[in-house]
């Protein structure tokens, strides 16, 4: 298969042997250093970070609350295979590692937990304090079907989502050509389907 992406892949039907098949799980492409999360953007706000390796530009706004996926599936049923108006460039930002696990522990639920928050009020508080929010969404596979499995986005804003725009930020990857190649294949059972390869990672949340 020609190289289309700078991560590796590795065919759907494997990676999803050894998945978990339910519960909530941080799956993402990461090593020691780094952690590979998603993001679809209009083309001017996309191709400005492909040149430029930031989020950056007269189209990106600091201002406002941005979602990273680190689960290439979930972008995908979320982008439609990058064929939704306003997310037609799929990135993959390569984060600092030792960031991205703060960033997890540092995330409070969008919605009251009462497993971490004595009341609401005390969780209202955490929200007012913190600039990341947390989701547990059903994961979904190649096809669009929701999944038992649960998928983490993040939802940064403020200092955080600076952070994450410039200095946290080691890469910007153009996924454009892969996510293209592969649309057509996907489908839950097909076995030419590639995506990047993908592990769970144990962050508590």
């Amino acid at each position: 298969m020609e190289d289309l992406t700078q991560l590796p892949t590795e065919s759907h039907l494997a990676q999803r042997e050894r998945w978990p098949q339910s519960g909530r799980h941080i799956l993402a492409h990461h090593d020691a250093q780094s952690v590979i999360v998603y993001q679809a953007y209009r083309p001017s706000i996309g191709e400005y970070a492909v040149r430029h390796g930031r989020l950056d530009g007269p189209d990106f706004s600091l201002s406002r609350m941005s979602w990273i996926k680190p689960n290439f599936l979930w972008m995908m049923y979320r982008s439609g295979w990058g064929t939704k108006e306003g997310q037609e460039v799929t990135l993959g930002l390569r984060l600092r590692r030792a960031f991205f696990e703060q960033v997890v522990r540092e995330a409070v639920p969008s919605t009251f937990d009462d497993r971490r928050y004595p009341s609401r009020d005390a969780w209202q508080e955490a929200v007012g304090r913190s600039d990341v929010r947390l989701q547990w969404d059903p994961d979904h596979a190649p096809a669009g079907n929701k999944l038992e499995r649960r998928a983490i986005q993040l939802g940064l804003r403020g200092r955080t989502l600076a952070a994450l725009a410039h200095e946290e930020l080691l890469e910007v990857i153009d996924m454009r050509a892969f996510v293209e190649a592969q649309r057509p294949m996907a489908q839950n059972d097909n076995p030419e389907l590639q995506l990047p390869v993908e592990h769970a990672l144990d962050i508590e949340t």
